[in-house]
């Protein structure tokens, strides 16, 4: 009984690293090319290498080890790398109803200069 809820466990887990790689792979193969060099980070190429192959030894390999190094590469690309082409292509979710706002619009609203 306990191996077999271990072994749905390594299931569950192994599923949900392939599903974060699968997601990263669309986000970074979506993204434009010079939204990866505006935001300075590597180019679109590496990391859809990257996230392909681990995608590739999620479903092939089914090492633990590796699968680590692959979620390592997805997280990473999932919070410093997508926020930074978000942020360069304008897709942030900063303001509310999709309005375009000023360029002195600080965090909580517009900047009035002290008035």
């Amino acid at each position: 009984m306990l191996l077999a809820g271990f072994g749905t466990f390594l299931f569950l887990l192994n599923l949900a690293m392939l599903l974060l790689a699968v997601v990263a792979i669309f986000i970074a193969a979506t993204a434009r090319e010079d939204a990866y060099r505006a935001a300075d980070k590597k180019t679109k190429p590496f990391w859809l290498i990257i996230l392909g192959v681990t995608v590739a030894v999620n479903l092939l390999v089914p090492m633990l080890f590796l699968q680590l190094a692959g979620l390592v590469a997805s997280i990473v690309f999932m919070v410093d790398v997508r926020p930074a082409l978000q942020q360069v292509s304008g897709g942030g979710r900063g303001r509310r109803g999709g309005g375009g706002g000023s360029s002195s619009d600080g965090p909580y609203g517009p900047y009035n200069g002290g008035r």
